[in-house]
């Protein structure tokens, strides 16, 4: 469809920082790292602090003059109480960066999802009236493990959420946009 293309990539958790700010929610990740599971108790409280650097990192990525960049978009940082400032923040990186000519691809999820949303929404049915039934797979946990199958990789002696999420990104909630017309200024 496009050929081979030299990019670079981004994740929300590894970069962003301001974990509590604007009204972002905690997601899974800043959960079990608050919790201590992480070597030495580190957290990505502060990460690179993208969050309040957008204006040099969009400088840095110009410089690079990449055909592909490849950002995750935080889901608690808009969901569930996303606020006008944070999606102020993903707008200047999309609008910072002239995307002529360029492909934006996002990932909304990369293991970043809101606390709850998982046990709420994830690949199994729960009965949440009579919480000793068991939980059962989804069609979306079937077909996901068919795909899983299908690269070779064997589900028989891994627990099935673990294989799940770790291969969330092959069928991560991706939006790839051709972006040649849009943000033309009509110079360069």
């Amino acid at each position: 469809m496009f050929g081979f293309l030299w990019g670079t990539s981004t994740g929300a958790f590894n970069i962003e920082g301001a974990w509590a700010e604007d009204g972002k929610g905690e997601s899974i990740w800043d959960q079990f790292g608050h919790e201590g599971h992480v070597y030495m108790n580190q957290t990505t409280d502060v990460a690179c602090d993208s969050y309040h650097k957008t204006s040099y990192d969009v400088y840095l990525l110009r410089g690079l003059h990449p055909q592909l960049y490849k950002f995750s978009i935080s889901w608690p940082r808009i969901f569930p109480a996303g606020t006008n400032e944070t999606i102020g923040f993903k707008a200047v990186v999309l609008d910072g960066v002239d995307l002529r000519g360029y492909t934006a691809w996002t990932l909304m999820d990369n293991f970043e999802w809101a606390v709850g949303f998982d046990e709420r929404f994830g690949f199994y049915h729960v009965n949440y009236t009579d919480p000793t039934l068991p939980r059962l797979p989804k069609a979306s946990a079937r077909y996901y493990s068919q795909i899983i199958s299908c690269n070779g990789r064997s589900d028989a002696h891994i627990d099935m959420k673990m294989l799940l999420t770790n291969h969330i990104l092959t069928i991560s909630y991706c939006f790839l946009m051709n972006s040649d017309t849009r943000h033309h200024t009509g110079t360069g």
